[in-house]
């Protein structure tokens, strides 16, 4: 007999929650075979069958907390393979009479009966002679759901940015003109040579991280009494998922051309949804950027990724009537947000950053010569 055991985790974890059991007592399992997926704060973690065999008995329930190498069940790998893994018979479905799956005739002075789809209606059994439709007794209907343990980390996370930071915002806004065309016109070549997109994402990654060299406490973050300064750009972003927001990050991004960042970005985006992302992909960071643009939000204010004491947030591109040079005319524009932290950044020092962030998007030029 063989325990099935969760993972050895990481020294920043201690527990995790069974999420969801994709075997169950009696099936017979493969090696690889994914049996459980276990939730920790950050990924959700697939347990393989180590060895064939038949499952015999599960000793953790979904939603249940467990710890490192606590067992989560049995498998008998001595058993030989049984029905369970053959195809198993087609249940036989006794069919009512005709007659019964004629709907009655309405009589001419009564109304049919209202049904309310949104309410759960308990059918009765298809071969029953008189079936029943169990009437809702109210339409305020209400349901209760725990969270996930990566929504309660996400919760525990925020609020504790909110109290424990003193939490500033900085608007912008800047002209999407000339990126918009670099895109149109190197978008084919960028993707032929490189086998990428040419996205948005790159350029605010290019043109935060030579803004974060200028600021360089942008780029720090309060330890105590001490301010602690990097000397490099590990650039973390925001990236939905089904589970919730997580976010991955681009490490030396200080380093990387526009094509890495690209495929870092998209490989991040692929993954969060698979949920296989590796915790310490997602650990660690200096600075942060949030797109909310990609849901349609036109201004909002991103809340601190703590320890981290700045997050920048993009948004929708809009065409909107502007002035420049004395005329107006209309121009695709992107509302900047910039969310610090006012211990240690000054409001004039942010307020730098963000220009210089709106000076290097809208003259693209700057990320090449570095001005």
């Amino acid at each position: 007999m063989k325990e099935v055991k969760v993972p050895v985790l990481p020294e920043s974890i201690n527990e995790a929650t069974v999420a969801l059991w994709h075997k169950k007592p009696g099936d017979y399992v493969e090696v690889d075979d994914v049996i459980v997926e276990i939730e920790t704060d950050k990924v959700v973690l697939e347990v393989p069958a180590e060895e064939a065999g038949i499952l015999t008995e599960i000793l953790a329930e979904e939603g249940e907390t467990v710890n490192a190498q606590q067992v989560l069940a049995l498998l008998d790998d001595d058993a030989e393979m049984t029905a369970e893994k053959t195809e198993a018979p087609k249940e036989i479905i006794k069919e009512a009479p005709i007659e019964e799956a004629i709907e009655p005739p309405v009589e001419a002075n009564e109304e049919p009966p209202e049904i309310n789809l949104q309410e759960n209606v308990q059918e009765e059994p298809i071969s029953s002679p008189e079936p029943s439709v169990s009437k809702p007794t109210s339409n305020r209907m209400e349901e209760r759901v725990p969270m996930n343990r990566i929504r309660k980390t996400i919760a525990k996370r925020l609020h504790s940015a909110t109290q424990n930071t003193a939490m500033l915002t900085t608007f912008n806004e800047v002209d999407m003109t000339e990126i918009l065309a670099m895109r149109k016109s190197y978008k084919e070549a960028f993707e032929k040579k490189y086998s990428v997109k040419l996205g948005f994402m790159s350029f605010f990654v290019k043109a935060a991280v030579e803004s974060l060299k200028k600021f360089p406490t942008v780029n720090a973050y309060l330890d105590g009494d001490d301010i602690v300064y990097h000397a490099y750009c590990d650039v973390s972003v925001a990236v939905s998922s089904d589970r919730g927001l997580v976010v991955p990050v681009l490490r030396d991004a200080h380093k990387m051309g526009m094509h890495d960042i690209e495929k870092g970005i998209v490989d991040y985006a692929v993954r969060a949804q698979d949920g296989t992302l590796g915790i310490e992909e997602m650990s660690g960071g200096t600075f942060t950027i949030s797109n909310g643009g990609v849901f349609g939000s036109l201004m909002s204010t991103p809340i601190l990724n703590s320890p981290q004491s700045a997050i920048l947030g993009m948004h929708k591109t809009q065409e909107r009537a502007v002035v420049v040079n004395g005329e107006i005319v209309i121009r695709p524009m992107m509302y900047l947000a910039l969310s610090y932290d006012h211990r240690i950044i000054d409001g004039k020092e942010a307020v730098q950053f963000l220009i210089s962030i709106k000076d290097a998007l809208e003259d693209p030029a700057r990320l090449l010569l570095k001005v």
